[in-house]
């Protein structure tokens, strides 16, 4: 049943401006709406000289994903735990056939497949091709070898998440060549050589596609200590840029998201010491680390048509640190 709002002689404009979410609307007939009344008679006390046909009470709210991502099929590095394992969960809401890309961390693929599987049968989109490949996104012939086995099971790829990312302290004046070394082949060169094969498929398929890169805060924000990591994160962004760019005009869209401080294992040093969470938490300008529930709609939002005109941007869901929260007070004038 559509909303819409009528004026005078028949114009009519959308409800929509009044923005009711699409989960919402695509919500099982019955669960979230019920019709009150079928008048169309004139509601001044809404707008006067307009009528709303026919009006509807929210009664309860069940919220389920859109199904923007339906057959879609993507790959995601890094997909076992943490952020690219929610994003997995959350394309396989949305109807996505995932691959789900791990590096010696095979029961937890094994686990995030049979949540996939269990949440495309919840969602009502059947058996998926959903599949688990192992391969070091910090070599370049095991990248080779992930898209090689990729395309002998599945026949195209619509997406790629670069998420795979590893961190480890290397402060300036002592880093080890080799962890250097290690960290950049992962979160960026690996990003990089994914980005290759995505892209050399995208234009075999005719065109279209979409990348997203898991960046950082530290895109922009200096990490003392961490310094391959920060050079990493840094050089996604303009990684992000240069693809978006270079391939645009071929309708592949290229975008970044970068989260903050987020709870997963990475941040294991925090997120289970209440004061050492509750001194990172205070740099937050909304108060709170972020869960990867918070960041698996992000992702699934630019990898969607909803942002079929957005390519090029990294988008930072981090509670607002990108914001430089020490001028939240006014010191300096």
């Amino acid at each position: 049943m559509k909303l819409r709002l009528k004026r005078g002689i028949g114009e009519n404009a959308s409800c929509s401006r009044q923005r009711i979410a699409r989960s919402a609307l695509r919500a099982k007939p019955g669960a979230l709406f019920s019709q009150a009344s079928r008048s169309t008679s004139a509601r001044s006390d809404i707008m006067p000289g307009w009528q709303c046909a026919p009006f509807l009470k929210l009664e309860s709210v069940s919220v389920r994903s859109p199904h923007r991502l339906l057959d879609k099929i993507v790959l995601i590095t890094g997909a076992s735990r943490g952020i690219g394992r929610a994003v997995a969960i959350r394309f396989a809401e949305e109807g996505a056939n995932v691959a789900v890309n791990h590096y010696r961390d095979g029961a937890a693929a094994a686990e995030t497949l049979a949540e996939l599987a269990a949440v495309s049968r919840r969602e009502g989109h059947g058996a998926r091709q959903h599949c688990a490949i192992e391969a070091d996104i910090g070599d370049g012939a095991a990248v080779a070898d992930l898209f090689a086995d990729l395309f002998a099971r599945l026949p195209r790829l619509d997406i790629l998440i670069n998420n795979a990312g590893i961190q480890a302290p290397t402060p300036g004046e002592a880093f080890e060549e080799a962890q250097f070394n290690r960290i950049l082949a992962v979160n960026l060169t690996g990003a990089a050589l994914c980005a290759r094969h995505a892209i050399a498929q995208f234009l075999a398929q005719g065109g279209g596609g979409v990348i997203i890169n898991t960046t950082s805060v530290h895109e922009i924000v200096p990490k003392p200590g961490y310094l391959a990591y920060s050079i990493a994160k840094g050089g996604l962004g303009n990684l992000t840029r240069t693809l978006a760019l270079e391939f645009a005009a071929h309708g592949i869209r290229v975008n970044a998201v970068g989260p903050g401080a987020v709870a997963t294992d990475m941040n294991a040093a925090w997120i289970h010491d209440a004061a050492a969470r509750a001194a990172v938490e205070r740099h937050i300008p909304l108060g709170r680390a972020a869960t990867v529930e918070d960041l698996a709609p992000v992702f699934a939002f630019l990898a969607s048509e909803d942002a079929c005109y957005i390519t090029g941007q990294t988008l930072f869901a981090c509670g607002g640190l990108t914001l430089f929260a020490d001028f939240k007070s006014n010191w300096a004038s």
